[in-house]
């Protein structure tokens, strides 16, 4: 199980949402590539970005600071947050990531999908299904589709998707525990390598993660709060597993 520290930027800082409400924000550090720098020095292989800002007005907005992420650290790196085009994702591969998460666009369009995964290959492409009790929310997590998660994902890997990071809001920034029943059902029911983000609080949890066969769990605020040593995690969960 691959652990992702997440960096979520918004006006150039990272921060931290609850339940992804906007008004709800927590400011760690006007310096998200030194954030970067000491989750890589901690050991992560792969760093998860947000850009918060593009997330809400549909297009890129902290693409400097990404860049400079992206130009400090040597692990690679993938960003959501306002991606909606093929130029989006051209440009954002530009500033150094290697893969790009498509949140909205792949509620509004999955034809889309089917267009980026032929043109990008599937490596680079990562779908986020961000959910309320079970349901798709879209648009930085503004409003609620009529698309329920796990048929989602279905859908999504009719069109060639592997990679999914699936986001429980209800537990976002919370620090009570992921839903492992939710998670679980998606893992099951596709058989894609699910990320699991929301609600990560303390090493048990990521634990709960592990038995139910997610390739990767994103770590936010446990990580900022001190309650996860991402050392210790990567140690426990990433190194181990890959020795089996």
């Amino acid at each position: 199980m691959r652990l992702y520290p997440a960096i979520d930027i918004k006006n150039g800082q990272c921060v931290r949402l609850r339940q992804g409400q906007f008004q709800n924000i927590e400011v760690y550090s006007n310096n998200p590539a030194q954030i970067a720098a000491e989750w890589e020095r901690l050991g992560a292989s792969y760093i998860h970005l947000v850009d918060l800002d593009g997330a809400l007005v549909g297009h890129g907005v902290n693409d400097e600071v990404i860049k400079e992420i992206a130009h400090t650290v040597k692990v690679p790196i993938q960003v959501g947050g306002g991606i909606r085009s093929i130029q989006d994702i051209e440009h954002k591969l530009g500033l150094g990531v290697s893969r790009v998460i498509i949140g909205t666009k792949a509620v509004e369009s999955p034809q889309f999908v089917r267009e980026i995964i032929s043109v990008f290959g599937a490596d680079q492409i990562v779908i986020g299904i961000d959910a309320k009790s079970g349901m798709v929310a879209i648009e930085g997590w503004e409003k609620v589709s009529n698309y329920n998660a796990v048929s989602l994902a279905l859908e999504m890997k009719e069109m060639g998707v592997k990679n999914i990071v699936y986001t429980d809001i209800a537990k976002d920034g919370m620090l009570q525990g992921p839903n492992v029943e939710h998670t679980k059902a998606m893992v099951d029911a596709t058989g894609l390598n699910i990320i699991a983000s929301g609600g990560v609080s303390c090493m048990k949890d990521l634990e709960e993660l592990s038995l139910i066969n997610v390739s990767g769990a994103i770590i936010g605020k446990a990580l900022y709060e001190k309650r996860i040593e991402l050392d210790q995690a990567v140690e426990l969960f990433e190194k181990k597993s890959l020795d089996k």
